[in-house]
């Protein structure tokens, strides 16, 4: 017998590879959207050209996915307003665009572009914000649609 079945508390007390802290999920979902972003461009060249379109968007779609998913497990999952889960989806995206911006800013460093370094110093202040203000919006809206959708009761 093993120890889940042995003491029923053991089961409601297993960890979750999702964070339990609204900071560690943003966190986790903003990684998330900058590995999907910065995995897709660095195999970028070696796509084939008539596949470039189908691999950009696939980031594109994985992106989208996440994105829903976030408000999903917000919304249905942890049952939060349709502000807080908007603020935190949100957050979540401006993390995922500071990530990118600073990983574009390093690149720049140890490559030695010819782009003027304040250039990545301003897109670590406006890629988030360029990313989060739509996404916060898109998100209250999905939520305030969802919160008014009938719910199934299961007795």
């Amino acid at each position: 017998m093993s120890d889940v079945q042995a003491n029923p508390e053991t089961k409601s007390r297993r960890k979750s590879l999702w964070p339990q802290t609204s900071l560690g999920r943003v966190t986790l979902v903003g990684i998330a959207y900058f590995l999907i972003g910065y995995g897709t461009a660095l195999v970028d060249p070696v796509v084939p050209d008539r596949l470039r379109f189908p691999w950009r968007l696939m980031a594109w779609v994985l992106s989208g996915l996440t994105f829903s998913a976030h408000i999903w497990h917000q919304h249905f999952r942890r049952r939060t307003s349709p502000r807080k889960t908007a603020s935190q989806v949100a957050a979540a995206v401006a993390v995922g665009a500071f990530l990118l911006a600073f990983a574009a800013t390093a690149h720049a460093i140890l490559v030695q572009t010819q782009t003027p370094l304040w250039r990545y110093a301003l897109a670590l202040v406006l890629w988030p914000i360029i990313t989060a203000v739509p996404a916060f919006v898109v998100a209250l809206v999905a939520t305030a649609v969802l919160s008014r959708l009938p719910t199934r009761r299961v007795a």
